[in-house]
């Protein structure tokens, strides 16, 4: 546009000069006219210069203009890029972010569980060790019934129980007085056999059934194996 402008102004200048010529040739000499046209070629040539000069600018500034609207394309493309590797980032720390609240939260769930677990295991070590003495002081009851009461007992058929005591005659301790248990249909505890026979075993298999005091029970028992052989002796 520029340029097609300086071209219309070039015309409308030269026109001007014809017009000059012709009236200027009217009214100088010969040698004047010589001067004027020498002047005029002068003119031209400096004009046509200066149009080839500022045409090539003409033509630098639209090459000017096409680099900067390239530059401009260009960097509005990298501000596009940056704000979606913005949007990208954003995205990535919020993942993160995420990522780090479910680390926490496994963090603390291993840590409720390392402690429940340490809780569990501290009652199923106290447990163990209440068991072991129960074993104890029932291995230390084995061994002062069958050491010092002479108390044995014996697996028989039918999945009884049979109790031997010793240490009961004084005439002669190695002599058993006995008895055999089982388990009844009902669950409750059923004299099966007494050697030698006691009239009161019945009331201590009632009572047992009602206490469930089997310590009671045995002891019960021993008095009176003990009682009867005071009996047979005097």
């Amino acid at each position: 546009m520029v340029n097609a402008k300086t071209e219309d102004e070039i015309a409308g200048f030269e026109r001007d000069m014809k017009e000059f010529w012709i009236e200027f040739k009217s009214v100088y000499s010969p040698e004047q006219i010589n001067q004027t046209l020498a002047l005029r070629d002068s003119c031209k040539e400096a004009i046509e210069a200066l149009s080839e000069k500022w045409s090539r600018k003409l033509k630098e500034g639209d090459l000017m203009i096409d680099k900067i609207q390239e530059y401009k394309n260009e960097i509005l493309q990298q501000s596009k890029c940056i704000t979606e590797k913005e949007e990208q980032l954003a995205e990535i720390k919020s993942k993160l972010s995420q990522e780090e609240e479910q680390q926490k939260n496994l963090t603390d769930s291993i840590q409720e569980l390392k402690e429940e677990l340490a809780k569990k295991m501290e009652i199923l070590s106290s447990k163990d060790k209440a068991a072991k003495e129960k074993v104890e002081r029932l291995c230390k009851a084995k061994v002062l019934f069958e050491e010092r009461l002479g108390l044995e007992i014996r697996r028989v058929h039918n999945e009884q129980l049979q109790f031997i005591f010793r240490h009961i005659d004084h005439k002669d301790p190695d002599k058993p007085y006995l008895f055999a248990l089982s388990i009844n249909k009902e669950g409750d505890y059923e004299v099966t056999s007494c050697t030698p026979p006691l009239d009161c075993i019945a009331e201590f298999q009632l009572k047992v059934r009602e206490t469930n005091n089997f310590s009671a029970f045995l002891a019960n028992i021993r008095k009176a194996f003990t009682a009867l052989s005071y009996k047979q002796s005097a």
